[in-house]
């Protein structure tokens, strides 16, 4: 297990890089964006079972593309597919690669950031103190928490403040942490949520549960690393979505599809599903975190500059691949 000044040297450095360059139906996912207004959950961060991990969690990034609808279906509705970044895996997206650009015109940061990926990250631990009365504790009690940005800047934060002296997933001086939910021009806020000042000492029922059921491994819980073929497929898909098309079920299902969307009768999922199923976890965050969902409506037509950049977009990406 790393220690509190190798997390703090391992942050720093992920500062620098960042300032010098552009589920399932287990009930083990703990849905604390479901807490009321003004409600406090308290939990207690555990270690990743991978110890050559750094940090006590891991991180998580997904790119969502939107499609006007789905091929085919005259009713659809928008949808959006969401497909992993390749980032996250230490190569490079296809998707960024073909999206940075696009912050060096003024006139297309709002498609960039529409194109960008969005991170969430995944720790494990125990609910000590739970205000959500229909969540039922499994048998295993070590739950896994899907944490965004806002929540995980403030846990980063204290990790890098001097007066922090130990890990907070220390079994016996670690410290257990407060989510707290308020609201903040209409969006769920989580900015008050913070570290308990108090040590605690993990007790005899939670050492005995790490005992029994043992830590998860965190990186089991990230989409499965696309292969060359899914790869391109995300590709394709990108290319697709900035050209708004609609959503290709019979061709692309069998590899991303929108959450909730299932293969036809006439097709079949292979392993890729589970990427799907990944996605589908993704939008608990955004959902939790950032995003006010709207009724559903008709697919709006672009406008005319919205198009025109579309437009100009593919043939940027065009270009590229004739050369």
């Amino acid at each position: 297990m790393a220690t509190l000044a190798e997390i703090r040297a391992r942050l720093k450095s992920q500062e620098v890089n960042r300032s010098t360059s552009s589920t399932g139906g287990d009930n083990a996912i703990y849905p604390h964006w479901n807490i009321q207004e003004n409600q406090e959950a308290v939990v207690r961060f555990l270690p990743d079972k991978d110890t050559g991990n750094t940090f006590f969690w891991t991180e998580r990034a997904m790119i969502k593309l939107p499609f006007a609808g789905i091929k085919g279906q005259a009713d659809s509705r928008p949808v959006q597919v969401q497909v992993p970044c390749m980032e996250m895996y230490g190569e490079t997206c296809p998707v960024l690669t073909e999206v940075r650009p696009w912050f060096k015109d003024k006139s297309m940061e709002d498609m960039g950031r529409k194109y960008w990926k969005k991170k969430s990250y995944i720790f494990q631990g125990f609910v000590l103190q739970n205000p959500l009365s229909d969540d039922k504790t499994p048998e295993n009690p070590i739950r896994r928490f899907i944490i965004g940005p806002q929540i995980f800047n403030i846990i980063r934060s204290a990790l890098l403040d001097p007066e922090m002296e130990e890990l907070p997933t220390d079994a016996v001086r670690g410290v257990d942490f407060r989510i707290t939910k308020t609201s903040k021009g209409g969006y769920a806020d989580y900015s008050t949520s913070k570290w308990s000042r108090r040590e605690r000492a993990l007790d005899e029922a939670e050492r005995a549960a790490i005992d029994k059921f043992g830590l998860f491994n965190l990186s089991d819980f990230r989409p499965k690393k696309p292969t060359d073929a899914e790869v391109k497929i995300i590709k394709e898909l990108f290319e697709k979505s900035v050209e708004g098309e609609a959503y290709d079920l019979e061709k692309y299902g069998q590899y991303f599809r929108p959450a909730g969307v299932s293969m036809q009768s006439n097709g079949s999922a292979n392993g890729s599903a589970s990427v799907a199923a990944q996605a589908a976890g993704e939008e608990i965050v955004t959902k939790a975190e950032t995003v006010k969902v709207a009724p559903a409506a008709a697919a709006p037509q672009p406008s005319t500059d919205s198009a025109k950049r579309a437009e100009d977009i593919l043939k940027l990406i065009r270009s590229r691949q004739s050369k």
